[in-house]
């Protein structure tokens, strides 16, 4: 990450706690899938990076509010962008990947930049991390394992079939793969117990 981006994170680490479910290190965790996909899928990476880094600021704002977060987020991204003189063709291109990541957003990614953010948003949900953040959201939701079983059945199982591009496709197939062996086997403790 160049010393601009590296700046943005600084800012963008600042509306986080450093860790939860939707804490900073799920940002980090977004901006390096979106960098490894982005290279291998040839994305601008002026676009790319910026829409990670900025894609869930609001989330915290969401609950305050009741506002969407991507929305809220591409507001506050721009606003921060043209602060610092950023290129405006490139902004409007990060604003439209932020407001599009979210799996229920049902705003459709119109360029490969938003693709691969939605992308490397649903992948963190998946796998190993995607467990781990399942079950922190369980805690900090108070819904315990009860809930995060029905999150894996109302969505997680749900994302691999809803990949953009070709590098996310093959990721979430090992992904999905663990989450159902995680989840059988958690079944099946739930019921012997």
């Amino acid at each position: 990450m160049d010393e601009e981006m590296e700046k943005m994170s600084e800012y963008v680490r600042t509306f986080f706690q450093d860790s939860g479910s939707h804490g900073f290190d799920h940002t980090a965790r977004v901006t390096r899938l979106s960098e490894m996909m982005g290279n291998n899928e040839g994305a601008d990476m002026k676009i790319l990076i910026p829409a990670a880094l900025f894609h869930d600021i609001a989330r915290s704002l969401e609950l305050e509010t009741g506002l969407p977060h991507e929305e809220q987020g591409a507001e506050m991204a721009e606003v921060y962008l043209r602060s610092i003189g950023y290129p405006g063709d490139r902004i409007n291109s990060i604003t439209h990947a932020i407001r599009a990541h979210r799996y229920s957003s049902g705003i459709a990614p119109e360029t490969l930049e938003a693709e691969i953010l939605s992308d490397a948003d649903k992948l963190d949900a998946m796998g190993a991390v995607g467990i781990a953040r399942t079950f922190m959201q369980a805690g900090e939701d108070g819904t315990g394992i009860v809930g995060a079983v029905a999150h894996f059945h109302k969505k997680l199982l749900k994302l691999k079939d809803r990949m953009y591009t070709e590098t996310a496709t093959e990721m979430a197939e090992e992904r999905h793969v663990f989450l159902v062996d995680f989840l059988d086997e958690l079944e099946r403790e739930e019921c012997r117990d």
